[in-house]
């Protein structure tokens, strides 16, 4: 089945002048912005008047070759021109990206919120042609409602909170990461997205890394004392963590040798000193 027959399964017209969009960038995570709900304003803001002459845009963001992951359809329901550089709003997380100087009201059409995220297509060989009029592409597969990324192994991913969350409670459609975390104990990293400050965190016991960052997705601290300081501030602080693993070991390790390791992480990284550990 090609993309065109799926969308218009849920309700494409296709008496609108559609554009397909390919977002790719490899100074910046799209896929974060994508996960933390910024990807419009991402798109929204073209150098190039490429959303003009469309009534609509169907969008995707590429993973360097030549798949695509659909992440919305959207009407341009407006246009302006701003100056160059205009400064992104307060909360964006790459304020340095440039900025150009047409800015276009998007509004998403909540019928197709289904695929966001799902709906893989083979964009084909014209990746530098990112955006084109609307036309058939070979749809390579529809993702588990919940998916939210392949293990990559445990020291090369790192995973914003919303992703965290979004993979403990997607429990079958992330199966691997589930198996993956809870087979080993091991020292992870949480860095703050907006200080860059670091916590250095052990996990032991029999649901190992899992089970310990379980806990982070339900209380948002993890019963740490300056994470906890932080979200008495702000209540969603939570979602500038970013989690990432930095040495897995053994769950036949005791408590007490588990925790000599993470204080020999906590020494290397000075989290102690200038990070986000009290203890």
């Amino acid at each position: 089945m090609d993309l065109i027959k799926i969308l218009k399964i849920y309700g494409l017209n296709e008496a609108s002048k559609t554009k397909m969009v390919r977002h790719q960038d490899s100074r910046y995570d799209l896929n974060r912005l994508f996960t933390n709900d910024q990807i419009e304003l991402y798109q929204e803001r073209q150098s190039k008047d490429v959303f003009g002459t469309c009534d609509q845009i169907a969008s995707f963001i590429g993973d360097g070759s030549t798949r695509s992951k659909f992440i919305g359809l959207f009407k341009v329901a407006k246009r302006i021109e701003v100056p160059v550089n205009t400064p992104w709003p307060n909360g964006y997380l790459y304020p340095e990206m440039p900025s150009g100087n047409f800015h276009y009201h998007l509004e998403k059409d909540h019928r197709f919120e289904d695929l966001e995220g799902r709906l893989i297509i083979d964009w084909g060989l014209s990746t530098r042609s990112w955006h084109q009029w609307l036309k058939p592409k070979p749809v390579i597969e529809i993702l588990p409602k919940g998916f939210v990324r392949n293990f990559s192994g445990y020291l090369d991913f790192v995973l914003d909170f919303k992703e965290l969350c979004k993979v403990l409670e997607f429990s079958e459609a992330n199966r691997e990461w589930h198996q993956k975390l809870k087979s080993v104990a091991g020292i992870y990293l949480i860095t703050d997205s907006i200080t860059g400050r670091q916590y250095v965190g052990s996990a032991y016991g029999s649901e190992g890394i899992l089970g310990r960052w379980k806990k982070y997705t339900i209380t948002g601290h993890g019963n740490n004392e300056q994470l906890i300081t932080l979200l008495k501030s702000n209540d969603n602080y939570s979602n500038n963590f970013r989690f990432t693993i930095l040495r897995t070991l053994p769950k036949s390790l005791t408590k007490t040798e588990v925790i000599e390791v993470e204080n020999l992480y906590k020494q290397k990284l000075g989290s102690k000193t200038f990070g986000l550990n009290s203890n």
